[in-house]
Parts: C-alpha cells; structure tokens; sequence
C-alpha cells in the first residue's frame, strides 16, 4: 500500500498510521536522504527474518539501523568522546557509522565483531518515523540484494508488493547510498564511499 507523507512537513496522522503498523509487526519502505530504505523495528524478529528472505540476502550479513538522536545512538553503541564529537559533525547525514555494540543490541543485527551499523539520516519522515516509535528501526535498501538500489516509491510497490505493510511515498530520491565509516577503536576507516564526504577520514 503506498502512502504519500509530505517531506517537508510529514503530516502526523500518517506518521502515526506507520508508527502503529510497525508496533504492530509491519514492514514498510521508506525515504532516508539517500534512497529509500526497507525496514521494520529492530525487535520485530519475525519481522527481519521476512526482510532477509525478502530482498534473498546473505544472513551473514547484518542489517544496519536508523535512530533518532545522538542519545539513542549511545543507548545501542559505544561511543567515546572522539567517536562522539564526529557523530556530532556529520549526522544527520548519509554516512552509516560502525561502532561497537552494547548489549541492548539484538542478537540478529550483531556482526561477528560485536558491532553495528548506525545511521541517522538527514530526512524528516524518516527521523519522525523513529521519535514516535520509540526505538530504532532496520535500514536496508529496497532492492533485491546485488541490484541497483530504488529511489522510486512507485517501482518499489512493483517489486515487493504484499510483502510489504505501507511504501511510503516521499518523492523520487536518488539511488545513492550512504558512506559507511567505521569508528571502532576511534580510528576512522571507510568500509564503503557513498553519498557522504569521506576525505576527513585522512
């Protein structure tokens, strides 16, 4: 079901529509500030189990996830106060950030390090969408995995339909994705260059 939210001004029935949907175990597509993004909250179990199978990706693989606030981030991560100061720098932004773990982090999104992957993206659906729910949610890109990543609601509908609750339509995007930098041991190192400026990581 798509479901146009304003980007600018997402309207707050609709993002309570979602919020319920994913409470109540839901999986949606969504607009981050790079690409849309598939997910579902990061309790839901069942939930991330259907996101694998849906987008056929390597378990091995982890999801990454999006909070709200740099204070939701220290809930689900470590962070010194170097790690802090450049979290504050650059997000909101299209950088996803590895960093180590705490135990408030389900076991299904841990990597064999004990890291995860955070973002907190500069989109205000999708931030809202995070506040209301009270907890982060799996981010993913909505594609098939090994495929070009979607920036058209409309498209995604097409690919996954039933399998997903809601795609919400918050205009086209590109099909960029975020710069992953890792943080563990303060030490910045690009996983991956994407959308983000990486030429601070030296």
């Amino acid at each position: 079901m798509i479901l146009p939210i304003h980007p600018d001004h997402p309207q707050p029935h609709k993002i309570a529509q979602v919020v319920q949907c994913l409470k109540e175990g839901g999986i949606i597509a969504y607009p981050t500030d790079t690409t849309y993004g598939i997910g579902c909250s990061i309790f839901n179990k069942k939930g991330i189990e259907r996101i694998y199978l849906m987008k056929e990706r390597d378990r091995r693989k982890p999801f990454s996830f999006i909070c709200s606030t740099l204070s939701e981030v220290s809930q689900y991560a470590r962070v010194s106060n170097v790690g802090f100061k450049l979290l504050k720098r650059y997000l909101p932004g299209p950088y996803t950030f590895v960093l180590e773990a705490t135990r408030d982090v389900p076991d299904l999104l841990l990597t064999r390090q004990k890291t995860v992957g955070i973002r907190i993206p500069d989109n205000r659906i999708c931030l809202d969408l995070v506040s209301a729910l009270g907890n982060p949610i799996i981010t993913t890109s909505a594609n098939l995995s090994g495929e070009e990543p979607v920036g058209d609601p409309y498209l995604i509908e097409s690919t996954f339909g039933s399998k997903l609750d809601y795609v919400i339509d918050g205009d086209i995007l590109t099909t960029n994705v975020s710069s992953v930098v890792s943080l563990v041991n303060d030490l910045p190192e690009v996983l991956r260059e994407g959308l983000g400026d990486v030429s601070w990581c030296g």
